[in-house]
């Protein structure tokens, strides 16, 4: 595959990605506006699909550095890495992460009043998934430049940290322990 073709079939899939989005929101206004009171629940499921989106990338993006890490620079793996990442983030991960934070802030707010130390401490654990997720937009650079100096082994403890984060946040959510 040349480099045209590839980014253009880049640049196709962040065109649907765009639309679909588009097309959420556009549905989401409407049942906001049409049906304010059948509105939470439907909140609360667009809330848990972009959870479920964005821990999926967020587990799946530093597993992908493991195996980036140990391929020679400017190889065809590693170029193919390159464009794995990007998509992985720009198509999945930031567009996951924007919807679960909007919805999210929005149902502690309508259904809690940002009331409760379990969400507080919730908050502060998704604040701090935020920034892993920032660290790791910032390694997909940095591979993409060529200038990741990290070993496979750093990736492979990272790859541990959004578990242990969805894992503090899950039980937050379910048993609001305090």
């Amino acid at each position: 595959m040349t480099g045209t073709s590839n980014e253009n079939s880049t640049g196709q899939a962040m065109m649907r990605m765009t639309i679909g989005i588009a097309v959420l929101a556009v549905l989401t206004a409407l049942l906001f506006f049409v049906a304010p009171d059948s509105f939470y629940p439907w909140a609360k499921a667009i809330h848990v699909i972009a959870v479920i989106s964005w821990m999926a990338g967020m587990l799946y993006l530093p597993r992908l550095f493991v195996y980036h890490a140990d391929a020679t620079k400017g190889s065809v793996q590693s170029e193919t890495f390159k464009v794995m990442e990007r998509r992985l983030l720009r198509a999945i991960i930031n567009p996951a992460m924007i919807v679960t934070w909007v919805f999210g802030l929005w149902l502690a707010w309508k259904g809690f009043g940002f009331q409760g130390g379990w969400l507080h401490a919730k908050i502060a654990a998704v604040l701090l998934l935020s920034g892993l997720h920032g660290y790791l937009a910032g390694t997909v650079r940095k591979f993409a430049e060529d200038k990741n100096e990290k070993p496979a082994k750093h990736w492979r403890i990272v790859n541990e940290i959004p578990t242990l984060l969805m894992i503090v946040i899950v039980i937050l959510v379910v048993v609001k322990p305090f």
